[in-house]
């Protein structure tokens, strides 16, 4: 491996990437291909969303047609059994229940309560804030409720929350009220001037580490159940609570754990969340996949819907709560509903699953909560008026369990759930580690894993591509085609025709879209007489996805459309893999005999490395920029989100970037300004070290002078000299 660095500063390596684009308007519309030129395509920011979309649709209603064939109790037990199975396979169980560590650092006293505030160790070193309500007339012992706050950074301390909370306390439970992840106290990414969260909203702070836990096959939805499971634990290790009444509820995000919890744990007698039912087909058609916790590595792939989380509870008490102007569609809520009272018929218990409906947006309304009141009296066996009574607020300061308020900062040492996936996160990659000890054994299963893992559908024939327009400039021009991509979306690129072809075609691949460099870099290619085929690629240039954004965008990523993909089985880059062999295809139909190279830059480049170790017909590669590997992300607390949409779900499994670069080999391969997980720029050294395996299997292929790095003041020069090289 040549590795080679022409002057020592760094800094500059990233500004110097790309040459300017046209300035003008007028210029850049007139490289379009089909923006406001095609009825069609009229409304391209939404392709890449609806595209995976259609994935989800195919899968849900494949399975909705297994439930339907589903007659008998001892069917609906055995799927039961797999789907529960499922959801601890898709979130990632834990192998055993540490010493919770429990104690009281505060008691309030109040009419007619007592409220410990309380910290629990879920795992060693991670500590859930709670609060626990006990009636001073509860009957000894008396039924609990472990109370799940949604999306607020206050949790159960805001208004909306403690009026539910202290009214089943008047009535006599039992209430363990919980910090979920990144709310209250127990923010994850706390700016200690501001004490404000340096990524966002509770929905971002879930949502940044999901990326990471997605990568090892896992979901970041574990922590928020085991956290409900322990918060379990320790109800029924008070004298004051009858392990045999107990009860989740909870709203919105608090919903979403209050029917995780309730499926996996069998000690949940009666179940109650509200404002999150609805079906992933109406969510998907409606608002999109929401942000981290509430959507499972491979959850639809592997058939585990809403009904799903109900359907494993039966014949056990169910309340679906809902209101008809919920965001989360009112529609899908009855239509689970129905599916799941079809189930509990076939139990013989069709009135432990009920469903109440206020007429109010996103929230509580009064009767869905009276309601609530009444079924947990009624399941648990605490007769009395379900009639809501009015409450006197707690203070933030009076439901302060940690010094300072905040977890990062009263502990100097405590776990996160960066840490604990790192942990996870590590155990992988040492695997991945040992098998590149057999490097040419590693490798063939490399590619197969990497077609699995990202989801990749092999094209088979060859589109005929459509022309619409051609450009003249001096010495080339400057054609405009579409190609039918993998569904019901173009793929738009340009071919840059030099005078003479030289019988080499490069495609080109810029994140920021095929006419990034048409008059920078693409046109130093042009003129080497090599023939450039810049595509954009779904989510890309004129494909961009820029107008959804949903509860999850983070430095302007929506990390919804990724959610869905994770969702689904499937991944962006899989996607793009299949979308650029069908370029080759369509060179290759034309021109059999053409030799075909690849370039990319910055995140497009794990898009070309999976298309080059999927397709040997790519004939050499040259990437810039791009980050050195998943396991960085997995390895640093912060990397950029603008990386997000090429990283491939589960990947840390089976493989990572450099075994993808090094099954490339025996193939002329340039890596150069390789940065780490958040843009820095590596040096030579850490080079060396990111792409070590590659370096290895190309030397023993008998190819090391086919593998070359370069951390280069002028990349684009550097391509240029590269080729001629070549």
């Amino acid at each position: 491996m040549k590795l080679t660095l022409k002057i020592p500063i760094l800094s500059v390596c990233i500004a110097l990437l790309a040459v300017m684009s046209p300035s003008d308007s007028a210029a850049q519309a007139e490289l379009d291909v089909v923006k406001n030129k095609w009825i069609r395509y009229g409304d391209p920011s939404y392709l890449l969303y609806h595209h995976l979309a259609e994935d989800a649709y195919s899968l849900l209603d494949k399975e909705a047609d297994l439930v339907a064939r589903i007659k008998t109790r001892t069917q609906w037990q055995q799927r039961q059994q797999e789907k529960k199975a499922a959801m601890w396979n898709q979130i990632g169980s834990f192998r055993e229940k540490t010493p919770l560590n429990a104690r009281v650092t505060s008691v309030i006293r109040k009419d007619g309560f007592r409220v410990e505030n309380v910290i629990y160790e879920s795992l060693p070193g991670y500590y859930v804030t709670a609060s626990l309500f006990i009636p001073d007339q509860a009957t000894s012992p008396a039924p609990a409720i472990l109370f799940c706050s949604g999306h607020s950074a206050l949790a159960y301390r805001r208004d909306v929350y403690q009026l539910p909370l202290q009214n089943l306390v008047k009535k006599g439970f039992v209430v363990l009220a919980i910090d979920p992840v990144s709310q209250g106290e127990r923010l994850q990414y706390l700016n200690r001037e501001t004490g404000e969260s340096e990524v966002g909203s509770s929905t971002k702070e879930h949502s940044y580490p999901a990326v990471q836990a997605f990568l090892i096959g896992q979901s970041v939805a574990r922590y928020f159940v085991w956290d409900g499971i322990r918060g379990i634990d320790y109800l029924v290790s008070r004298k004051e609570v009858d392990p045999a009444r107990i009860g989740v509820h909870g709203l919105s995000g608090g919903g979403t754990q209050a029917a995780y919890i309730g499926a996996l744990d069998d000690r949940v007698v009666a179940s109650a969340p509200c404002g999150y039912i609805t079906g992933f087909k109406r969510l998907i058609e409606s608002i999109g996949a929401q942000d981290g916790e509430q959507n499972f590595y491979h959850g639809i792939k592997e058939g585990i819907d809403h009904a799903d989380m109900l359907e494993i509870r039966a014949p056990r008490p169910t309340l679906i709560m809902a209101t008809t102007r919920d965001f989360f569609n009112i529609s899908g809520t009855r239509d689970v509903f129905k599916r799941v009272k079809r189930t509990y018929e076939i139990f013989g218990a069709a009135g432990n699953v009920e469903m109440v409906e206020g007429d109010y947006e996103h929230g509580y309304e009064q009767t869905i909560r009276e309601a609530m009141y009444a079924f947990f009296q009624k399941h648990l066996k605490l007769p009395g008026s379900s009639a809501e009574l009015p409450i006197t607020l707690l203070t933030e300061e009076e439901l302060q369990k940690t010094p300072t308020g905040q977890v990062a900062t009263s502990y100097a040492s405590h776990e996160t759930v960066f840490s604990l996936n790192k942990k996870e996160s590590e155990q992988w990659t040492s695997r991945l580690q040992k098998a590149r000890e057999n490097t040419a054994v590693h490798l063939k299963k490399v590619v197969a894993d990497a077609r699995q893992y990202s989801g990749f559908r092999a094209p088979s024939g060859v589109e005929t591509p459509v022309f619409t327009g051609r450009i003249h400039k001096d010495a080339y021009v400057i054609e405009r085609y579409f190609l039918k991509g993998e569904g019901s979306y173009p793929i738009p690129y340009l071919l840059f025709v030099p005078a003479e072809r030289s019988g080499k075609t490069v495609i080109y691949l810029h994140p920021d879209g095929k006419a990034r460099e048409a008059s920078g870099e693409i046109e130093r290619l042009v003129k080497q007489g090599l023939t450039v085929l810049a595509p954009d690629l779904l989510g890309v240039g004129e494909l961009i996805s820029d107008r959804f954004k949903g509860d999850a965008a983070i430095g302007g990523i929506s990390y919804n459309i990724w959610f869905t993909a994770a969702l689904t089985g499937r991944s962006i880059v899989g996607v793009h893999a299949a979308d650029l062999i069908r370029l080759v295809n369509m060179v290759k139909q034309d021109a059999p005999q053409e030799e075909i190279w690849g370039v990319a830059r910055g995140e497009m480049g794990p898009s070309l490395l999976h298309a080059a170790a999927f397709d040997p017909r790519i004939n050499r590669a040259a990437i810039f920029g791009m980050y050195s590997s998943y396991q960085a992300v997995t390895d640093q607390e912060r990397y950029n989100p603008k990386f997000v949409y090429s990283m491939v779900p589960g990947a840390l499994r089976a493989y990572d970037l450099p075994d993808l670069a090094a099954a490339v080999a025996p193939r002329p391969l340039l890596l150069a300004n390789f940065v780490d997980s958040n843009g820095r720029p590596l040096d030579p050294a850490e080079m060396s070290r990111a792409f070590a395996v590659v370096s290895r299997y190309y030397e023993s292929n008998r190819a090391a002078h086919s593998l070359k790095t370069t951390v280069d003041p002028d990349p684009a020069a550097y391509l240029i000299d590269w080729i001629k090289e070549n």
